[in-house]
């Protein structure tokens, strides 16, 4: 009797942790009465939900709600990757970056051009404001002395210009 009850207390915890391994299932079915079991629910359960499990508490249908396909994707991008699963994320990340670069570069650039643009309009803008005598080139390669007329229309196409490029 004493080896039957020793062989029966060292099964027991072998059997009970195999049994905390598996899977347990809670759902109502159609008739809105609560099943649990240790296989999945059927397609035609309202709600289903995994007891004892690190899955999402409620699983409603087969449409994932935005916080269940969060953590899909969490336990994707999670998930081991094969080298040349990195190898492709490293050049995406290269290529962003490089892309990147190029756009600040460029908007630099441009925000550079803006500046010289509006400080030439204001420096000329006060040149053509004071009464220092102007001349500017004619169609012929010679230089004539701007009037009053040809002053105001500079006048003008200056103050547009600031206004374009002086923002």
């Amino acid at each position: 009797m004493n080896k039957a009850l020793f062989a029966a207390l060292l099964v027991a915890p072998v059997v009970m942790l195999s049994a905390a391994h598996g899977q347990t299932y809670q759902w109502k079915d159609s008739s809105g009465k609560t099943v649990i079991s240790d296989s999945p629910p059927p397609g035609s359960a309202k709600a289903s939900r995994s007891i004892g499990a690190k899955q999402p508490a409620v699983v409603t249908g087969s449409a994932e709600t935005e916080s269940e396909k969060g953590k899909t994707e969490k336990a994707a991008a999670s998930a081991p990757q094969t080298i040349a699963e990195k190898e492709l994320e490293f050049r995406k990340r290269q290529q962003e970056s490089r892309e990147k670069a190029e756009k600040e570069e460029k908007e630099a650039a441009a925000a550079r051009e803006k500046r010289d643009t509006c400080e030439r309009a204001r420096n000329n803008y006060r040149l053509l404001q004071s009464d220092t005598p102007l001349s500017q080139p004619n169609g012929q390669g010679r230089l004539q002395t701007m009037d009053a007329a040809k002053r105001s229309q500079e006048l003008e196409r200056t103050r547009r210009i600031m206004q374009e490029a002086c923002k």
